[in-house]
């Protein structure tokens, strides 16, 4: 099954490729395109030239052209499984072979040509036929990989097409008769010198050529760009179209001393509409990638950071230690070390760092004995003194094992003393 596949796109490639190039080199000897033999003996290299280019072209197109279509067709027959590499070779290979009927329908014409300096043109012309299927033989293997490139290059082969037509068409309400088209460039007013720059470069034809490049990459980019699976082939497939117009003229470069000024624009703007071209499918393919991403980030959820309590979660600027209480039982709040309280507080409500009872218990309270008289300010009581609630604030270290050690007699000096002949009970 997949052996007759095969065999009916080999035959669909050799059919299709042959009947484009026939076609096409029908309607340009019909119209005056392709002319080896022009009726102005004066314009007889710059038509030779441009006969040159255009066959080159016309072979790599019907080339490519047969390959695709036959491409296309053995997808639509839903044989997509049997449509790998060395069936994309053998269809380009199979192009390759139905495009040779450019050769002969060159050489036969081209007998007519009188050229200088050229001892046979049939062979000559029959060569860069030739050359132009070999040229569409590795491009068609680039088209069959890319949907973006071949698309590229059909819309390419349609536009050249109609400038073509339409600049034929302008010369014969001109005046001038049926005269050979260049390609890829119409000349709109030759005769006005404003629309030359340095007398080599024709503007008008050179914006017409880039911005038709630019805009063709860019739209047959588009829609292979939004599949991240055809993405990468449509990067650079803006310069399939134009690649094949760039390669005929430098095929065909004659000197430039011998052509039209038309002629020489058109071989300078060449290059460059490569390099525009794919330009366009470049920034296509970029702006799709950064829609996909936005795409993307819109379409994920916002999942919130629980708060977990740890220090990470507090606000800014907050001191975790600050108002923290002890959540013991039996520590009143607010009692905490370093609060100014008395102290830390054990299970049964004792003062770990006094051994005192319960805080506010009358029991363990000692008694008031009097009013206490002043003590006088010296040098020792400033030197002793000490705040009431240092030693209760900070928990002390336990004793170190050992005997105990002496403890000075308390300073008479600091302890106040009862007024004589007052009751202290």
């Amino acid at each position: 099954m997949a052996g007759r596949g095969w065999g009916g796109s080999v035959a669909t490639a050799v059919g299709v490729a042959a009947g484009v190039g026939a076609a096409q080199l029908g309607f340009g000897y019909g119209l005056g395109i392709v002319n080896w033999a022009p009726v102005d003996a004066g314009a007889t290299e710059a038509s030779w030239f441009a006969s040159l280019a255009w066959a080159t072209w016309i072979a790599a197109v019907s080339t490519i052209a047969g390959a695709v279509c036959a491409q296309r067709l053995h997808e639509r027959g839903g044989n997509v499984v049997a449509g790998g590499t060395l069936h994309r070779v053998t269809l380009a290979v199979a192009g390759a072979v139905g495009a040779l009927i450019t050769v002969l329908l060159v050489a036969v014409p081209s007998r007519a040509a009188t050229v200088p300096d050229t001892f046979s043109p049939q062979t000559v012309a029959a060569g860069y036929a030739g050359v132009g299927v070999l040229v569409g033989l590795v491009v068609t293997v680039w088209t069959l990989h890319s949907r973006a490139a071949a698309n590229n290059v059909i819309a390419t082969v349609g536009w050249l097409w109609l400038l073509a037509v339409v600049s034929v068409v302008d010369g014969v309400l001109a005046g001038r008769g049926l005269t050979s088209a260049q390609l890829g460039i119409w000349q709109i007013a030759h005769d006005s010198p404003r629309f030359w720059l340095r007398d080599h470069l024709y503007w008008p034809g050179a914006l017409l050529a880039l911005g038709s490049a630019l805009l063709i990459g860019a739209l047959a980019a588009r829609r292979p760009a939004r599949a991240p699976e055809l993405r990468l082939g449509a990067v650079v497939s803006g310069a399939a179209g134009p690649l094949l117009v760039a390669v005929a003229y430098f095929l065909a470069v004659p000197r430039l001393a011998t052509i039209s000024p038309a002629q020489v624009s058109a071989h300078l703007v060449a290059p460059y509409a490569v390099i525009v071209g794919a330009a366009g499918s470049v920034l296509v393919a970029s702006l799709a990638q950064r829609a996909e991403r936005r795409a993307a980030i819109r379409s994920t959820p916002l999942v919130p950071h629980p708060r977990t309590g740890e220090l990470d979660d507090l606000p800014a600027g907050t001191d975790p230690l600050a108002d923290r209480g002890d959540d013991r039982p039996g520590r009143p709040a607010g009692a905490r070390p370093g609060a100014g309280g008395p102290g830390p507080v054990d299970d049964t409500g004792r003062s770990a760092s006094t051994g005192a009872g319960p805080v506010g218990d009358p029991a363990t309270t000692p008694p008031v004995t009097g009013r206490a008289r002043p003590v006088r300010r010296g040098r020792a009581t400033a030197a002793t003194a000490t705040p009431a609630d240092e030693s209760s604030a900070v928990p002390q270290a336990d004793p170190p094992a050992g005997p105990p050690a002496e403890v000075p007699p308390p300073d008479t000096a600091t302890v106040p003393k009862p007024r004589p002949g007052r009751r202290t009970g």
